[in-house]
């Protein structure tokens, strides 16, 4: 059984991204690891972080970003989809430069890979998800951030990254465009849950890097025009809002965070007790119907969500 990895990335170092990390923490697990790494900016250092991994597993493949023609954030997708031709395993492994996998759950992966390997209605594998906000402390367990994800998926031409790349599809047919990674007529894929984490950290970052990292987000979904708009109405310094209603977390972090969690240096711009600033507009987890469907869901059917979207077959 032969595992590869693969992953895309543009500016780690100006977005605050923890490549290097996200890299080592699934690199045990596989046999080499495909980087699809864009045009960078000329004052960022993504390819000497990736330069610092001493392996000969990593593969790299230099790429243009067309976020022009690529809207909406499917330019991650084909960006995604560009790596992930070039692997070359049996089962592959995605992980998001902002995502990082638990040295604990290495053997559960392992041993959900070598259980399915010649299953062939299993296409793909679930991972839970642990999404941090703010800090390295809190994170969110409600109806509007996704509990499950798929991360591992079988090696075949028919399955394509999807929309803004946060999952995949099965295609019968498929020309790369806009459209089609954004289409709905891509089957959803038969997928197993494993016992097993993602740890997201896209969402903790210094308050003026979340503020610039947003500002590149609209930029490559709504175009510069309409970016432009949106950041002349936001705050320099994302605010986070009050950290007290999120799940503390008690748990551990990958081994291999230790270094890039020592630069949390922001802690006194974080809001820990209190009321939320209604100066600004509410983040989406704080309005009362997500907040009411979030207790239901988490007192009353023991985490499992009312409708919701799933982009995947959950095999029993």
């Amino acid at each position: 059984m032969k595992v590869s990895g693969f992953t895309f990335i543009k500016n780690a170092t100006k977005l605050y991204i923890p490549l290097r990390e996200s890299i080592l923490s699934v690199l045990p697990l596989l046999d080499e690891f495909v980087i699809a790494v864009g045009d960078n900016d000329a004052d960022d250092s993504t390819q000497q972080i990736i330069d610092s991994i001493d392996s000969n597993k990593i593969k790299v493949i230099h790429t243009k970003w067309d976020t022009k023609t690529y809207i909406k954030n499917t330019e991650f997708a084909r960006q995604t989809d560009i790596a992930k031709e070039a692997c070359t395993g049996d089962w592959l492994i995605y992980i998001q430069a902002d995502e990082a996998i638990h040295e604990q759950d290495h053997l559960a992966i392992q041993k959900a890979m070598q259980k399915y390997q010649n299953d062939e209605d299993v296409e793909g594998l679930l991972f839970k998800y642990r999404h941090f906000w703010g800090d390295y402390n809190h994170f969110h367990k409600s109806h509007n951030w996704y509990p499950r994800e798929i991360r591992i998926i079988k090696n075949s031409p028919q399955i394509h990254s999807w929309r803004d790349a946060q999952s995949f599809r099965k295609f019968d047919s498929f020309d790369y465009s806009p459209s089609d990674y954004n289409s709905e007529r891509g089957e959803k894929l038969n997928v197993k849950l494993i016992d097993a984490y993602i740890y997201h950290y896209g969402y903790v970052r210094p308050p003026h890097m979340m503020s610039y990292k947003s500002q590149v987000m609209h930029s490559s979904y709504h175009g510069k025009k309409k970016a432009d708009e949106i950041a002349a109405r936001e705050p320099k310094e994302f605010d986070y809002g009050p950290l007290q209603h999120l799940v503390h977390f008690k748990g551990t972090h990958p081994r291999v965070m230790k270094k890039w969690m020592s630069k949390f240096d922001w802690e006194e711009k974080l809001q820990y007790s209190g009321k939320r600033n209604t100066e600004r507009p509410m983040h989406k987890h704080e309005k009362l119907k997500y907040r009411i469907v979030t207790w239901i869901e988490q007192n009353l059917l023991n985490g499992r969500m009312i409708g919701g979207f799933r982009n995947y077959i959950l095999k029993k």
